[in-house]
C-alpha cells in the first residue's frame, strides 16, 4: 500500500490569532474532499482551540508544538497532553531541535514526553537530528542512533506504530541550507534500519519518517521523490498559506496533480 504524503506546518512563535484562523480556513477550503495527502499545522498553544474549530470536518490534523511530561502540577507556563487533546489536537511535536538546543531538553525528558503523549491517545511527531559540527565530524549516525534509542526507550511495538519520526538536521533549520535530497534519504534509510532492528521490518516499513529543514516549494518535490522520505515538517515556509499550499501540491504530485 502506497503511503499518502504527510505534510505538517510548524508555525513556531508566529502569526496572530486572526491570521492563524484565516490560514486554517484557507486550508480547509483548499483541501476540500482531498484525501490523497495527510496535511496539518502546529500553531502556538494559544491558537489551538480556534484553529481546531476552524478546521473541523476538513480532515486536516492539528498538533501542538510542545508538551510537558507530567499530567499536571506546579509547572508554571507548561501544558499537559490531556489539555492538548481536550481542545481537539491529534498530534504533538516532541524533541524539536530548538527545544533540545535552545532550551536544554534532554533525551530522558523527551522520552518521558513521548510516553505521556502516547498514554493520552495522541501521536508524537518525534524529532531527531545532528548539529553541523557533528555532521562534519562524521558522527551523524551516532547522534541519530542515540537520540532514537533514548527517545523511544521503553516504548513497545504496539505504541511505537503511533509515532511519526521527523529527521531534522539542526544545521538546516532556519539557515536556508537544506540537506541534499540524497543526504536526507541516507539518514532516513538509517532510521528505517534502526526501526527494523528494534521492531521488525513490517512495522518499520509502515511508519512515517518526515524530513524537516528549510523545506520550500522549490525543493519539496525533489525531497519527496526520495524513496525513504514519507513527508515534510515545514517551518518558515508554513507561515504563509500560499507557500505552504505550494509545498502540499508539490509533495503530493506523484499521487495527484491537482
Amino acid at each position: 500500500m502506497v503511503k499518502r504524503p504527510f505534510i505538517v506546518g510548524n508555525w513556531k512563535m508566529n502569526l496572530t490569532l486572526k491570521e492563524g484562523v484565516e490560514f486554517a480556513r484557507q486550508l480547509k477550503n483548499n483541501l476540500g474532499a482531498r484525501r490523497d495527502v495527510i496535511c496539518g499545522i502546529c500553531p502556538p498553544f494559544v491558537f489551538l482551540k480556534d484553529v481546531c474549530l476552524a478546521l473541523e470536518g476538513s480532515g486536516a490534523l492539528v498538533g501542538a508544538q510542545n508538551v510537558h511530561s507530567d499530567k499536571g502540577g506546579a509547572y508554571t507556563g507548561e501544558v499537559s497532553a490531556s489539555m492538548i487533546k481536550e481542545v481537539g489536537c491529534s498530534h504533538v511535536i516532541v524533541g524539536h531541535s530548538e527545544r533540545r538546543h535552545l532550551l536544554g531538553e534532554t533525551d530522558s525528558f523527551i522520552n518521558a514526553k513521548v510516553k505521556a503523549v502516547l498514554a493520552t491517545g495522541l501521536k508524537p511527531i518525534f524529532c531527531i537530528g545532528e548539529k553541523l559540527n557533528e555532521r562534519e565530524e562524521g558522527r551523524t549516525e551516532y547522534v541519530v542512533k542515540n537520540q532514537f534509542k533514548d527517545g523511544l526507550r521503553g516504548i513497545n511495538a504496539q505504541h511505537v506504530r503511533e509515532v511519526v519520526i521527523a529527521y531534522e538536521p539542526v544545521w538546516a533549520i532556519g539557515t536556508g541550507k537544506t540537506a541534499l535530497p540524497s543526504q536526507a534519504n541516507e539518514v532516513h534509510s538509517f532510521i528505517r534500519e534502526l526501526l527494523t532492528a528494534e521492531y521488525g521490518k513490517d512495522l518499520a516499513k509502515g511508519m512515517y519518517i518526515l524530513y524537516g529543514g528549510s523545506v520550500k516549494p522549490e525543493n519539496a518535490k525533489e525531497l519527496m521523490a526520495q524513496p525513504e522520505i514519507d513527508g515534510l515538517l515545514v517551518g518558515g515556509a508554513s507561515i504563509k498559506f500560499e507557500s505552504f499550499w505550494d509545498i502540499v501540491k508539490a509533495a503530493s504530485t506523484p499521487c495527484n496533480n491537482n
